[in-house]
């Protein structure tokens, strides 16, 4: 039963992942603000109105972002694709210098084709957005329904989850010894999972937006928030972010001192989040070794695009925890109760 139930949710996933993405959402939000729940009813709230006001503090910080945040961002956006031809040219003269100073590496023809293929991408490019901007309307529309329908959902998993779990456990066998040693395992670390994952955004993105703007650099906001997304994806998207910082800077200074200040500020960033901030956050949490969760970052990303990225590392837990309480030959099962329930933390 339990191997029949991994696959289907599998193969869910795997074909309507993009039609279920308000529910993933909204699921992934409910886990954050689980503990405003909790904090109010401690303080005598009623559960349903305690979800209530949740829920409106949810969509007040969604207009917030929309009103404030999102225009912000599309002026730098705006600022940034204009400023584009200027920093190709100076990049192609750059490219240019190579064959000069290194004639045994490379060749002037050699850097003339590299420049007409970046030139291709960057018209390819180009084309998308703006086929994007026009053609896809419909886009528009469904992050209109992204706002409308993630707050709903959010409303109803505060407002009956542990209802919902235990209907979802009413479904199953009493006695599924495997099923409870995994959610055991897995319930509590999801859910410290999702809300460290999302401080540990927060506090980087809040962070390199500070450093950003005390050292000047153009595009604050906008690389702030890149490199706050780019711990969603641990290792790769701390190295990968690390060529827009430093090109953004270059462009802005050249090579100097205050290149080489903003490289330092981004890698004590970035070294103290790897060292400080996720030991913090993730000490009980993330149990995997590094190639394991590269591993599952590339394989279940591939997959299911960015919630794969996101809920890589649970999933990789989840089939640690699968292997660990899979039942093999000759071992003896721990009895449990008739009681005991799936849904039970």
């Amino acid at each position: 039963l339990l191997l029949v139930l991994l696959i289907l949710s599998f193969v869910l996933i795997w074909t309507m992942g993009a039609a279920l993405g308000p529910v993933l959402a909204a699921m992934v939000i409910a886990f954050l603000m689980q503990g405003v729940v909790v904090w109010l009813k401690q303080k005598g709230v009623p559960h349903l109105l305690a979800a209530t006001l949740t829920s409106l503090l949810l969509v007040g910080v969604m207009v917030a972002i929309l009103l404030f945040l999102i225009p912000v961002l599309w002026q730098q956006i705006q600022k940034l694709i204009a400023e584009l031809p200027t920093m190709l040219t100076k990049g192609r003269e750059l490219l240019l210098l190579l064959p000069e100073q290194y004639p045994g590496f490379t060749s002037t023809a050699q850097i003339e084709q590299l420049i007409r293929h970046i030139g291709r991408e960057m018209a390819a490019l180009g084309q998308d957005i703006l086929s994007v901007s026009i053609a896809n309307l419909p886009l528009f529309f469904i992050i209109g329904f992204y706002f409308i329908l993630v707050p709903l959902l959010v409303f109803f998993f505060l407002k009956d989850g542990e209802r919902m779990l235990r209907w979802l456990g009413s479904l199953l066998p009493k006695k599924r010894p495997a099923m409870t040693k995994i959610w055991a395992e897995m319930n509590q670390q999801i859910a410290n999972y999702v809300r460290g994952k999302v401080i540990e955004l927060f506090v980087v993105a809040a962070v390199s937006y500070a450093a950003f703007l005390v050292l000047g650099l153009r595009y604050a906001l906008l690389l702030a928030l890149a490199v706050g997304f780019s711990v969603v994806v641990p290792y790769i998207g701390a190295v990968v972010m690390t060529v827009p910082v430093l090109l953004i800077g270059y462009f802005q200074w050249g090579l100097g001192y205050d290149l080489v200040v903003l490289a330092v500020v981004y890698l004590v960033i970035q070294t103290l989040d790897g060292n400080v901030l996720v030991p913090i956050l993730f000490s009980e949490t993330v149990k995997l070794h590094p190639v394991a969760i590269i591993t599952a970052v590339l394989f279940f990303g591939g997959l299911w695009g960015f919630w794969g990225v996101f809920f890589a590392i649970p999933l990789a837990t989840l089939v640690k925890a699968i292997a660990n309480a899979w039942p093999t030959p000759g071992a003896a099962v721990e009895p449990l109760s008739d009681s005991a329930n799936l849904m039970e933390p």
